[in-house]
């Protein structure tokens, strides 16, 4: 499960919290930036190639959105986690939904006719063209309205088509008026099946309802599928259990762009879906997938976090994911407790860049230590 994607411009950034910014990344010279603006709520990429950044990206206004919990919680100190936002608000996933009714979306423009929207939930990838606009994922349904302007400001075509990457709200809430608004929904067969039937995750004790029949994929594959839209190759893969047993990346070919959804959490530990197959070990896996498919010029778009990033950025997010499994799974073989793992800080030394936005430290270790 993901989280409502940006944080809300009019609410205080991580400082005013009281949380660190994050470390900056140095990318490879050929993703360097040379011009970046966001006046307009629109990324303009300069530079020789289109997809130039140098990666300085903090996860300060624009990362998940669990600091609007700061309107309802009293809150000092840092990022409250996932169980302590319970205990101040109840009904989390309600509070991410009703914050994305007002949440902006930016649209960061990449290659070619390619362009992903961040604020409705997890990145939006949009692919434009005489066929129609393609998405990757559809967001929460609540931000139909400043979705929709942000889908006419790319251009006049209807959203003929949309992927979804896994079965999470953040990610497939906006199916139904995506939907009746024309466009044939496509995913893996789990994503249909979870999407269909109420659903519920413990770890955010909430269940999901089943989406509206108009919502709920109508276009499924078990492994891989192909398609052709708007001039470009698309490829749709199948992870096998990783974040959760329905997760799938999608590659534009001619462009060099994957978007891999929640395998790969920018800037932030990451959630696993044991209630829908999700693995610690097969969230592994998948990285080192669509690490080995890359280049250094390939541009692959998380599911969550900065949008636009690259494989220097996914192989140090897998080399963390490595480091802490085998640490705790070292504290596990011994007989520790999982809340005796939890108080040895088997993640320290990650928490400075990984550790202050919707998944903290100890929460990440209970899941991993549920997988190991």
């Amino acid at each position: 499960m993901g989280f409502c994607a940006p944080a809300l411009a009019h609410f205080a950034d991580v400082h005013a919290f009281g949380g660190p910014q994050l470390p900056r990344t140095e990318a490879p010279a050929s993703l360097q930036l040379a011009d970046q603006s966001t006046k307009t709520g629109t990324t303009h990429f300069g530079g020789t190639d289109p997809m130039s950044r140098n990666l300085q990206h903090p996860l300060t206004r624009r990362g998940f959105c669990l600091c609007c919990l700061g309107t309802s919680a009293a809150f000092i100190g840092g990022w409250l986690s996932p169980r302590s936002a319970y205990a101040e608000a109840r009904g989390l996933v309600t509070v991410i939904k009703d914050s994305a009714a007002s949440s902006p979306i930016v649209t960061h423009k990449l290659r070619g006719n390619l362009s992903v929207l961040e604020g409705s939930g997890g990145n939006v990838a949009v692919l434009t063209g005489s066929e129609g606009k393609v998405l990757v994922d559809a967001g929460i349904g609540v931000s139909k309205p400043q979705m929709s302007k942000a889908l006419a400001q790319l251009g006049a075509e209807p959203v003929t088509h949309l992927i979804n990457t896994h079965w999470h709200f953040d990610h497939a809430d906006g199916n139904s008026w995506l939907s009746a608004a024309g466009a044939k929904i496509t995913a893996h067969i789990n994503t249909r099946k979870y999407l269909s039937e109420v659903r519920r995750v413990e770890d955010w004790d909430y269940n999901f309802l089943p989406l509206p029949e108009g919502g709920v994929p109508s276009d499924v594959f078990e492994d891989a599928l192909a398609l052709k839209l708007n001039g470009i190759s698309l490829g749709l893969k199948h992870y096998g259990p990783a974040h959760t047993d329905g997760d799938i990346s999608v590659t534009f070919a001619e462009l060099d762009i994957v978007h891999v959804g929640d395998i790969f959490w920018n800037g932030s530990y990451p959630f696993i879906d044991y209630s829908t197959g999700g693995s610690i070990d097969g969230t592994i896996a998948a990285c080192e997938t669509s690490i080995a498919a890359a280049t250094d010029k390939t541009v692959i778009v998380p599911g969550h976090g900065p949008p636009v990033s690259n494989r220097v950025e996914l192989g140090d997010y897998r080399d963390m994911l490595v480091a802490v499994r085998e640490k705790v799974a070292t504290l596990k073989r011994q007989g520790r407790t999982r809340d005796e793992t939890v108080a040895a800080k088997p993640t320290a030394s990650f928490d400075a860049r990984w550790g202050n936005f919707v998944i903290d430290a100890g929460f990440f270790t209970r899941l991993v230590y549920e997988g190991v």
